[in-house]
């Protein structure tokens, strides 16, 4: 059995915890992505993982030719994932156009293909969460950006493709939630809302959360799905240990909690009483905020999932105290 894994993206969050979770496995990984700046770059990420190669983006296609041949299956975390993108030409390229090429080197060359889906092609949540993954379910979605839009469009191709006989052996996307956790720190004004709030949690200060701005939730009551990246990690590493399970699956916790239930945790997790003000949301994204998701795991389940979600105020105090109040907060 071959045992090269090829992870795109595997210098970003989740991406390199999944990197560092195959390393620690035995397999050989190579990682395709690109680290940006030396000081505040994303290789600190995988500062503390061997791994066997790295590839430019630009030079896969060449890669892919030669040593690609060896891989066992492609992982494919690399995106463009910040929803406030404003260059959609830049997000159709990167989400769509390269994870299209990438599905079809796999079904040409007989290699399997795990790859990040998103919650956000459910768009603002009016038609349910359910990843129903028939070709009519996943066109009747309505997402709200460019990005959103990127990822469900590609998730269509993929089971178009499939019901055409031109899959790889296996397709498999998951539908991440609002994920937090360790190496993240990159992601700047898109990190979970435990990294934002942490530094004031820890300097003994008060953190904001947005006003509510639907009369249904109070002010930090707006729901989401958060996810502990390990839950995530262990959901792409059981599809491919079961190479026989392909569709697009929900990876959610099943649970929708509020923001302040989560700025509470992070307090305690410091051993601090929460203190805790609120602001209103900014106008730019006020019209298209969602206040609920929600990700039932139940057709991964129904596959055969069995790991666990971790509850949120362990998953929390696992970030706060293994990493983010460490001086070396990487995995």
């Amino acid at each position: 059995m071959n045992r090269l894994i090829l992870v795109t993206g595997g210098a970003g969050f989740i991406g390199s915890n999944i990197v560092a979770a195959l390393v620690e496995r035995g397999f050989d990984v190579a990682v395709s992505d690109r680290l940006r700046a030396a000081e505040t770059g994303k290789w600190r990420n995988l500062s503390k993982h061997a791994i066997a190669d790295f590839v430019d983006p630009d030079a896969l296609p060449q890669w892919m030719a030669g040593r690609g041949r060896e891989t066992e299956a492609v992982i494919h975390m690399g995106a463009v994932s910040a929803t406030t993108e404003p260059d959609a030409d830049k997000i159709i390229h990167s989400n769509f156009t390269l994870s299209r090429d990438l599905y079809d080197w796999c079904a040409q060359h007989g290699r399997r293909l795990i790859y990040a889906s998103s919650a956000a092609t459910y768009g603002d949540g009016a038609q349910g969460f359910s990843d129903d993954d028939s070709l009519e379910a996943l066109k009747a979605l309505r997402p709200l950006n460019a990005y959103g839009w990127s990822k469900a469009l590609f998730d269509i191709y993929a089971r178009r493709e499939a019901g055409r006989g031109k899959a790889p052996p296996q397709w498999a996307g998951l539908k991440f939630f609002n994920v937090y956790g360790p190496n993240e720190g990159h992601k700047g004004s898109m990190k979970s809302v435990v990294a934002q709030i942490w530094p004031q949690v820890a300097a003994g200060g008060a953190v904001k959360l947005f006003q509510s701005h639907n009369p249904a939730y109070a002010d930090g009551g707006q729901l989401r799905d958060f996810v502990y990246v390990r839950d995530a990690v262990a959901a792409a590493l059981w599809l491919l240990d079961n190479g026989q399970i392909s569709g697009v699956f929900n990876m959610g916790s099943g649970q929708a909690r509020s923001f302040k239930d989560l700025a509470e945790a992070t307090f305690a997790a410091a051993a601090r009483a929460p203190s805790i003000t609120y602001i209103p949301t900014p106008e730019v994204i006020r019209d298209k905020y969602q206040y609920f998701t929600q990700g039932p795991i139940d057709r991964l389940r129904a596959a055969g999932y069995d790991g666990a979600s971790t509850p949120l105020e362990d998953g929390v105090a696992d970030y706060v105290q293994t990493y983010l109040s460490k001086a070396d907060p990487y995995r």
